[in-house]
């Protein structure tokens, strides 16, 4: 027996879809399937389509249309998941603070048409815990009990898994690592805070700072020998470090994984990372962590948001209403 679950990541130019398949175990008794026991679930098809700027209700169709027609040769599904870039709130599915997306979706009920659109249940999440998620079960840290994510690239999002579960506190909003404060006299952070992580680290600030339009360009300058890129890229790692050294040493976990724009960087962002982690991390073994780069790739939020359907469909929460309370 097959079980099928759609995922959608909303995000601020594109949104992705994502069908998975999980097969029912065997009972060793009986021979026959048993849900107690599942295989691991595989990714069976991805799309997108632009988000666009207008109406949410115009991306509730888009997005609808889609899903229609990946379902045509992927379907039927079970539930769905659909990742947002900011808060909402759980009980009436209406988004809150979506900074990259237009105003109109302050307040926009956007669960309800989209589930009756789809004519399965869905269930929100945010879309940086998506990506945890998905990186968590199928991704970099696959078999990990205790995991940390960060995706960097206009913001710095994530989340934390501890003992194999996905952490979202009572409201449904732990996990805010790039919201950490590691400089209270540091510059603002459109949480409105000062000090962020992300006002140090996300991609804008590299970019600002490196001279360069893209963390791309600024990374390859330093390469190159450019003194304000390399000045740049020191900076930022170092500001990213301490906020990493802070999660390895209060929650000991076996990998670090890190996604977004800014990981595409790759070894020249990962090697001075690592040791300057270790430098700010002292009372923790450089060797029992890693820090590697996400594996799941730009699919990853919309893989995790239909992980996010399917384990809420096995907790039996199969209502329009349901969302994350753990």
């Amino acid at each position: 027996m097959t079980v099928r679950h759609l995922g959608i990541d909303v995000g601020g130019t594109n949104c992705k879809l994502a069908v998975i398949e999980t097969t029912a175990g065997r009972s060793r008794s009986t021979g026959r399937p048993s849900r107690r026991s599942p295989g691991p679930p595989r990714v069976l098809a991805v799309t997108s389509v632009p988000t666009g700027a207008g109406d949410p209700g115009e991306v509730v169709d888009r997005v609808a249309a889609a899903a229609t027609g990946l379902l045509a040769s992927h379907g039927p599904v079970a539930a769905a998941g659909a990742g947002v870039p900011g808060l909402f709130d759980e009980a009436s599915g209406r988004t809150l603070l979506l900074p990259n997306l237009p105003a109109a979706w302050t307040g926009y009920r956007f669960r309800d048409p989209l589930a009756d659109r789809l004519g399965v249940p869905v269930a929100l999440i945010n879309d940086a815990r998506s990506f945890t998620l998905a990186e968590s079960r199928m991704g970099a840290a696959a078999g990990c009990s205790t995991v940390v994510c960060l995706t960097i690239g206009t913001g710095v999002g994530g989340g934390v898994v501890v003992d194999g579960r996905l952490r979202f506190g009572p409201h449904g909003r732990a996990g805010e690592v790039g919201h950490q404060v590691i400089d209270p006299d540091g510059p603002p952070c459109g949480c409105g805070n000062r000090g962020c992580v992300e006002a140090f680290a996300a991609g804008p600030a590299l970019c600002r700072l490196g001279g360069h339009d893209s963390p791309e360009a600024v990374f390859a300058a330093a390469a190159a020998g450019d003194p304000r890129a390399e000045a740049a890229v020191r900076g930022v790692v170092g500001r990213l470090a301490v906020g990493i050294a802070n999660l390895v040493t209060v929650l000991w976990p076996e990998r670090v994984v890190v996604g977004g724009g800014v990981a595409a960087a790759g070894e020249r962002l990962f090697a001075p990372l690592r040791r300057a982690v270790a430098a700010s991390a002292p009372l923790v073994d450089p060797a029992a962590y890693e820090i590697v780069p996400a594996a799941l790739g730009p699919v990853a939020g919309a893989v995790g948001a239909a992980l996010w359907a399917r384990e809420r469909a096995a907790a039996g929460a199969v209502t329009g209403g349901y969302g994350p309370r753990r």
